[in-house]
């Protein structure tokens, strides 16, 4: 493993020797006599950490300094001073210079700020490598949909992602709100803070409240500590707002407030607290019917509604579902740690005559499935699950069922969802947290259904 580099700037010959001999065992050390020959070499060598002394003839540590974060704002620098200079090093400190070294060297000092400078460089890299390769996993090029439609989409998320402006994101489960709420959000400018998501759905009303603003110690019974709340956390960055229309309509005039004041007060607080917050909402249920029974304010459904993007399911555009399920061979394949798989004609025609009621979810899931479980690296129709075989045509059985009045609607949807649970525990060898995010819900709402639907822990009917 190579040694981290360490630039040494100093015009004194003994100090650059001096530290030299301190760190020549773990670092790789460098030297430059000026600040004139520190910038140049910077220009073509990488570097780890700089050590800066202040008082230097020519352009002096501070200059230096400047210089240094024009040309790599996040390098580390560590400021050599002598005691009279002190106050300058904590000066430089503020300008951003990682810490500062008082001369003469205590070796033990000066050893532990190197190597905390290190790690923290480390840690930088490792940041902004996870940052680059989340921001490439949200590109425009890996929102797979070639249709007339999805172009339409990407074209208007590329137009509103560097604007601050809220947009309402609308479709059923399973077509990829979240996806685009984080295309939206990394590729804006504040893409160097993870985007909060909240969903609404998935918290009792009565706590919903204080995960959105969070509440000061002793605002009600259990309050034991202040709380802060997802709107202090996506400061400067983007809310997502997942199935809004699941909010009550007294949380829904707080969240009108904050957009429309940019502050809130805590539960139990009195001083309010100023965010600058980018609000992306999303649901998969009829706004415009909520407004007429009252379950949905229209003020807030208008501050909302500045951009809307709906997002059609994925029988309405026939023409992305073969470049998905491409995509998802590919990333499956590496996600998984598996050989490349493919589909046989007969696999494919059944992929592609399924109405995918479950959308692109339903679509990742089975294709998952089928790679997890088929032996060979070509997969047939015999890998995929029973209901998209022959007979049954575009329609789930279940659904046709209900077409022909066989079963009712309720009965028919309990029948689904019994279905596509068992079918998430059957993929996961029943790990109930897995199975949740495979549906997109929470394992507290997954154990509910469960529950209500007779379905024992491993995936069987419960006695």
């Amino acid at each position: 493993m190579e040694k981290p580099r360490i630039l040494i700037v100093d015009d004194e010959l003994g100090v650059r020797e001096s530290v030299r001999m301190v760190l020549k065992e773990r670092y790789q050390v460098l030297a430059a006599a000026s600040g004139t020959e520190a910038v140049d070499l910077l220009a073509g060598e990488p570097v780890d950490i700089v050590l800066l002394d202040i008082l230097m003839p020519g352009p002096d540590g501070m200059e230096t300094l400047e210089r240094i974060r024009q040309q790599a704002p996040t390098l580390p620098v560590i400021m050599l001073t002598a005691t009279k200079t002190v106050k300058t090093a904590v000066t430089a400190m503020k300008l951003g210079a990682f810490d500062y070294v008082t001369k003469p060297f205590d070796v033990e000092e000066l050893t532990l700020i190197v190597d905390r400078a290190v790690q923290s460089a480390a840690l930088a890299r490792e940041v902004e490598a996870l940052r680059s390769e989340v921001g490439v996993r949200y590109s425009f090029d890996n929102l797979v949909g070639p249709s007339a439609k999805m172009q339409a989409i990407l074209r208007t998320v590329s137009m509103v992602a560097p604007l601050k402006t809220t947009v309402l994101i609308t479709g059923e489960s399973g077509t990829g709100k979240e996806l685009i709420a984080k295309a939206i959000h990394y590729h804006s400018p504040r893409a160097k803070k993870p985007m909060v998501t909240i969903n609404c759905a998935a918290i009792p009303d009565n706590l919903l409240e204080s995960e959105l603003f969070g509440h000061e110690r002793g605002a009600f019974t259990d309050a034991y500590a202040k709380k802060i709340g997802q709107f202090e956390h996506a400061d400067q960055s983007t809310l997502f707002l997942d199935e809004i229309g699941d909010m009550n309509p007294a949380t829904q005039a707080k969240i009108l407030r904050v957009l429309e004041q940019s502050e809130f007060t805590r539960i139990g607080g009195v001083q309010p607290v100023r965010v600058d917050v980018r609000v992306i909402a999303a649901t998969n249920r009829d706004l415009h019917e909520g407004m007429r029974d009252g379950t949905f304010r229209s003020d807030l459904f208008y501050r909302l509604n500045v951009v809307s993007i709906h997002l059609p399911p994925l029988r309405d555009r026939r023409d992305d579902i073969s470049p998905l399920i491409r995509h998802f061979l590919a990333a499956k394949s590496q996600e998984l740690g598996i050989p490349e798989k493919s589909f046989a004609n007969d696999a494919l025609d059944l992929l592609m005559q399924y109405s995918w009621p479950g959308n692109v979810r339903e679509l990742e899931n089975v294709i998952e499935r089928a790679m997890v479980l088929s032996h060979g690296t070509v997969m047939t129709g015999d890998d995929l699950p029973q209901y998209l075989s022959p007979g049954n045509g575009r329609a789930h059985p279940v659904q046709q069922s209900v077409l022909r009045g066989e079963t009712r609607l309720e009965e028919a949807v309990d029948q689904f969802e019994q279905e596509l649970i068992r079918n998430a525990l059957a993929q996961t060898q029943n790990n109930q947290t897995r199975a949740a995010e495979l549906l997109g819900t929470t394992r507290r709402i997954l154990k509910y259904k469960m529950d209500k639907l007779g379905i024992a822990a491993d995936g069987r009917a419960a006695e």
